[in-house]
């Protein structure tokens, strides 16, 4: 069932939940930028470990006297189903989803509480987010970020885009059951979401004011054996989209048009073009990758001599 929206005074306004695989370090920063936010409402932070090979360290404790704080663990299973662990173990008025290796800006929770309080007909809203950028690759995403979200930006103030690196929906359009997100899903769990968001006809508002920053700790190498193993990973889900008759992917037509507006914003900058031609590279590799793997789902397999057909007289 649906569960109602705590009325308790001493019910905190937003849950934080945040899913955690081996990422310690970036959880500890993600932490330590919760608990200096600026004029928050009042929050609690429910992190899942997914199975992490180390237990939880002890610094990550220390935050308790910043904000309460509940430590889940669970045997691996994906990162869908440790949201969906938090949600049932959180009692705030509004979820908050953020990744471990994501960083709120200071007044983050106070903007967003205050767009939440400006938009009672809204349930589900996508904080901005931006990338690093003293790093190539965190420039690089800055610039996929940035252009993208403006490209998705709808006129009504709603945005055709989802990314739990920093989202947040009402709890009393959550089924706490059931959960929020489909734990098959092991990538692209939240277009997953924005699918079903768009069936229903309520994309998220669009919160400028309450920026995340999402970190990129590998190297230029590591990204591009995550962006394989991504790809693979993320096409039954799109799979299960299609199903649903619904279109969350740019078409080709759009697609050169987001590329052609981020060399635009890259600048004239060696610096700026270096981010643009590692953000096309990246992007191209997860689409030869995606085509490959869809590909070899859908290929009808060849008969065998065990097929009705086949069998020798």
């Amino acid at each position: 069932m649906v569960a109602p929206e705590p009325t308790s005074p001493t019910t905190p306004l937003f849950s934080v939940i945040i899913g955690v695989y081996n990422d310690w370090v970036l959880l500890n920063l993600c932490l330590r930028s919760l608990a200096e936010q600026t004029n928050a409402p009042t929050f609690e932070v429910v992190v899942v470990d997914d199975g992490s090979v180390e237990p939880p360290p002890e610094s990550i404790g220390q935050w308790r006297r910043h904000f309460p704080l509940t430590i889940l663990s669970q045997s691996h299973a994906g990162i869908p189903s440790a949201r969906n662990r938090g949600i049932q173990n959180s009692s705030g008025s509004l979820l908050l989803f953020i990744d471990a290796d994501s960083r709120t800006q200071e007044d983050c929770l106070a903007a967003l509480g205050a767009a939440i309080a400006n938009a009672p007909r809204h349930n589900c809203f996508q904080l901005r987010l931006v990338g690093d950028g003293s790093t190539l690759v965190g420039r690089a995403e800055d610039l996929r970020l940035r252009t993208f979200q403006n490209h998705m930006l709808q006129s009504d103030g709603r945005i055709r885009y989802l990314n739990t690196a920093g989202f947040a929906i009402r709890r009393n359009r959550v089924n706490i059951d059931a959960g929020l997100f489909d734990p098959l899903a092991l990538r692209a769990e939240d277009t997953l979401l924005l699918a079903s968001l768009i069936q229903s006809d309520e994309l998220p508002l669009f919160v400028p004011s309450a920026t995340v920053q999402h970190l990129i700790p590998m190297s230029l190498l590591g990204c591009f054996l995550k962006d394989i193993r991504s790809a693979y990973l993320e096409g039954r889900t799109y799979d299960v989209i299609r199903s649903m008759g619904v279109r969350v992917r740019v078409t080709h037509r759009e697609r050169l048009t987001v590329l052609r507006s981020m060399w635009k914003t890259a600048g004239e900058s060696s610096v700026g073009r270096a981010a643009w031609f590692v953000l096309v590279a990246r992007q191209a590799l997860q689409r030869i990758v995606s085509f490959a793997c869809r590909w070899l789902r859908i290929r009808p397999k060849p008969q065998t001599p065990d097929s009705k057909c086949d069998r020798p007289a």
